[in-house]
């Protein structure tokens, strides 16, 4: 079997991709989805606020999901589910298997990364106690709720305030669970400010920063959970531990890009992002291999997912190999946090992704050295991403490395 563009993934950030490459051009486009049906995380985010951007229209998951699915039948994009992909050669070439037709070999002019990520678990984080039925992450609680139909538990803790723990302090109050509270270990929240003001304060649901679990108790099922208050070092502060009786503990303590088909294959990956390096067009260091969405770097909008994937499909069905021009390094400079992408190769408008380090309310400046541009922008928050746009026109000629910034003004 033979491609001209294969997209592994079959979420979000692998349809947008999928569709754009197929209407930029790709005679044969190919997604291969582990699961069993497309869609990936949006199968289960029955919320609104999806498709702001991309389709003018406040949508469910689902919903959002439903278009990019008709899209893909419509444009004839095959696709094969329930196939996991195990392995790419270095001449393009995917090995995946299923069930029906065991070992399959699909070769390409270009592929693109399109795995999501997963949740950090318990094992990732140090807390002390026993291993007692009721502890999900929120994303496992999610599933639970909104496709499988069960409730997780009747009187719950969330660890951490990740956008999909916030959402399912909603969702479970909604259900006729008690919330008792949201936990986070940092001094600001981590999930969008929209999510804070809908899912906890019009609930009631009481959030507290610097503060963290030290231990699960309950054997058989969880009995409750003890919770302390940090220092500046995140370290429990002696004296502030007390025990709060619950039957049930969500995790919502960040996701993982889905990387280790990459790193096998020989892409190289960000320790910042925990994605892989990419210029303005979404290709890698590998030549025709691009990475979108969140298996580059963790996005708080699904919309921003789908403009990644945009740019990564257009540039992946042109099967007429363009060297870079000029690439030029990205460089984090004062109060950045995540930037992405890494690199500027000449080909294209740079789009790019940041987040702060440190909270700035009432207004901020980006400022992109060398070039002399400035953007305003009304806020910068580690919680959420900052999007600007540089033309291409204004960085014909560049050399050297482009610092980006965020100050306050």
């Amino acid at each position: 079997m033979e491609n001209s563009v294969t997209v592994i993934g079959g979420g979000p950030a692998g349809l947008v991709a999928a569709i754009q490459a197929k209407q930029s051009g790709a005679e044969r486009v190919t997604i291969i989805e582990r699961e069993e049906e497309l869609g990936g995380i949006l199968k289960q985010c029955i919320h609104n606020g999806f498709g702001l951007k991309l389709f003018k229209e406040d949508l469910t998951g689902p919903e959002y999901a439903e278009r990019l699915i008709d899209e893909v039948n419509a444009l004839g994009i095959e696709y094969m589910l329930d196939t996991m992909a195990l392995h790419i050669t270095g001449d393009k070439e995917v090995l995946a298997t299923n069930k029906k037709l065991g070992l399959i070999s699909i070769k390409s002019h270009s592929i693109v990364l399109a795995m999501g990520c997963r949740e950090r678990p318990r094992g990732n984080l140090i807390i002390g106690g026993t291993r007692p039925a009721g502890i999900f992450t929120a994303g496992t609680a999610q599933r639970l709720i909104n496709i499988e139909g069960y409730l997780p538990g009747k009187r719950v803790v969330i660890l951490g305030s990740g956008d999909i723990g916030l959402i399912m302090a909603r969702r479970l109050t909604l259900e006729g669970a008690e919330v008792l509270g949201v936990y986070e270990i940092m001094d600001h929240p981590g999930g969008l400010t929209r999510n804070i003001v809908q899912c906890l304060n019009d609930f009631s649901i009481p959030l507290y920063l610097k503060h963290t679990i030290t231990e699960i108790h309950g054997n058989d099922r969880v009995e409750g959970v003890a919770i302390a208050e940090v220092d500046a070092s995140l370290e429990p502060v002696k004296g502030t531990e007390r025990f709060l009786p619950c039957d049930t503990l969500l995790l919502s303590v960040g996701l993982i890009p889905e990387n280790e088909l990459s790193k096998a294959f020989g892409v190289e990956i960000s320790d910042l992002t925990k994605g892989p390096f990419v210029d303005e067009t979404m290709e890698t260091n590998i030549p025709n291999v691009y990475s979108c969405g969140n298996v580059s770097v963790v996005f708080d909008l699904a919309d921003y997912v789908a403009e990644t994937a945009m740019i990564a499909g257009k540039y992946a069905s042109d099967l007429v190999d363009k060297p870079s021009e000029n690439t030029v390094r990205i460089i984090g400079g004062e109060n950045i946090g995540v930037f992405y992408p890494q690199r500027y190769s000449g080909r294209g408008d740079l789009v790019l992704f940041l987040r702060s380090k440190k909270w700035i309310e009432n207004s901020a400046t980006i400022v992109v050295e060398p070039l002399d541009m400035n953007f305003r922008v009304p806020y910068a928050r580690p919680n959420e991403m900052t999007r600007i746009k540089i033309p291409l026109d204004k960085l014909k000629g560049i050399s050297g490395d482009l610092r980006v910034s965020i100050k306050e003004v």
